[in-house]
């Protein structure tokens, strides 16, 4: 493994599946990961996500920090205020995190989770 690893990676083929822990709630959202990083004891994942319109129920099983590149989502957890989120705005996501995604225009985000 080299010290530095340059992310967005192009050459990485995405995960077009839904991922472990969500769940369609409206209408019919696609999503598509790529891990472009792990770490060697594999605690850390980092790369991209992209989805469409509709809403996901979440259920979160690491900590997580995003950067929306593009698009416009509103996450709400269960039992909190919506939070809108839009390009060029950060977030963090506690592992115990439990809500929904909601994506009002196609998103692509950066993020790192560990595990």
């Amino acid at each position: 493994m080299t010290s530095v690893t340059k992310i967005i990676d192009k050459t990485v083929e995405p995960i077009e599946s839904d991922l472990d822990g969500w769940v369609k709630q409206v209408g019919n959202p696609t999503m598509k990961t790529w891990i472009e990083y792990k770490s060697e004891d594999g605690s850390i994942l980092s790369g991209r996500w992209e989805a469409t319109e509709g809403t996901y129920h979440a259920t979160y099983g690491g900590w997580e920090f995003v950067h929306i590149m593009a698009g416009k989502a509103i996450v709400t957890a269960e039992g909190g205020e919506p939070l809108s989120l839009s390009a060029g705005e950060s977030m963090v996501f506690e592992k115990t995190f439990v809500g929904t995604w909601e994506i009002i225009e196609p998103v692509t985000k950066h993020f790192v989770l560990k595990l």
